[in-house]
């Protein structure tokens, strides 16, 4: 009896330490970020520059790996449900927050401990360059008077860009006719081939026609404007305050029940990882504002935005309804 209890205590011991070497020595081997989208986007390219110096910050490599497919649902599903120990860390995006509302999943930011959030895109809101309307306020005061006849172009039913001007609309009690394309790349050659009035963008995926001033950029839904965008107001500016834009978001996230030291170091690492001049440029060059929150506040984040998406998917008739 008494080896039986010794032996027990000593199992015991052994379980319980077990996390905390786990811990003290991780990582061990190689980790792996999960890009929900394909390579070659903003997203994949944002998780390559900041895996590539992952050596120096973790002491392993940071090898990204693409998992598509269910507007994300694939990738993000597939970290939440990995094994919680670190070694399998998601890019997670804004469509996490679209999920349960849409009626598409039940996944959402709860199934997961949050990292960091990296970056907060600006929709944009952009004309011809030789269209009529100068301003916003010219868009609003149109759309008022002229219910439904603006076509506003955007990439996709419940996408950010959409629901940033969904958002102006039910505000301000204006009407557009939405035209929905499967990405940005059509939404802009529908627009400079004159086939809409309007679109919706991120500011990012504009840059080159802006420089080129093939189109003007009205306003942007932002907190403050954009450093690389200097001549572009916010909508606040322009005279149409949103309390809580909608934004297009990326983060770093990993399983529910990854142990809190695991965590630290993950959260430290890719801290200094997102502090790194490859990734500052890279994020500079392509107009990514980089954003950094930590996980409480990320967390903080992802509440408001929920509440700021269900009225406006209401809006447009595509918030499902329990």
């Amino acid at each position: 009896m008494r080896m039986l209890v010794i032996a027990t205590a000593v199992f015991l011991g052994m379980a319980l330490l077990a996390p905390a070497v786990t811990a003290a020595t991780f990582p061990e081997r190689d980790i792996s970020v999960v890009v929900p989208w394909a390579a070659g986007g903003g997203t994949d390219a944002l998780a390559r520059t900041l895996a590539k110096n992952g050596k120096k910050y973790f002491g392993v490599n940071v090898n990204v790996v693409n998992k598509v497919g269910g507007a994300g649902g694939i990738g993000m599903g597939s970290v939440a449900n990995s094994k919680p120990d670190g070694y399998t860390v998601g890019v997670i995006t804004d469509y996490l927050s679209l999920y349960r509302l849409l009626g598409m999943s039940e996944l959402s930011y709860r199934d997961l401990e949050l990292i960091a959030l990296l970056n907060r895109s600006p929709a944009a809101i952009s004309v011809r360059a030789d269209s009529p309307f100068k301003s916003l306020k010219d868009i609003m005061e149109y759309a008022k008077a002229n219910a439904g006849v603006l076509t506003v172009a955007h990439a996709g039913p419940g996408q950010a860009w959409h629901l940033a001007v969904a958002s102006l609309a039910m505000k301000y009690a204006t009407k557009f006719t939405y035209v929905p394309f499967d990405s940005s790349a059509p939404v802009r050659t529908a627009l400079l081939g004159g086939h809409v009035s309007v679109a919706t963008t991120g500011i990012d995926e504009v840059l080159q026609f802006y420089k080129t001033k093939q189109l003007r950029l009205l306003a942007v839904n932002s907190l403050s404007r954009h450093p690389v965008f200097p001549d572009v107001p916010t909508f606040t500016e322009a005279g149409y305050p949103i309390e809580n834009p909608i934004f297009a978001w990326r983060g770093l996230a990993v399983a529910k029940g990854t142990p809190p030291d695991i965590l630290k170091v993950l959260r430290d690492g890719f801290r200094n990882a997102a502090e790194d001049p490859d990734y500052v440029k890279l994020m500079d060059e392509l107009a990514l504002p980089r954003t950094y929150l930590e996980a409480e506040q990320f967390g903080q984040f992802l509440v408001e935005t929920e509440k700021s998406l269900a009225p406006v998917l209401d809006s447009v008739g595509l918030l499902m309804k329990k």
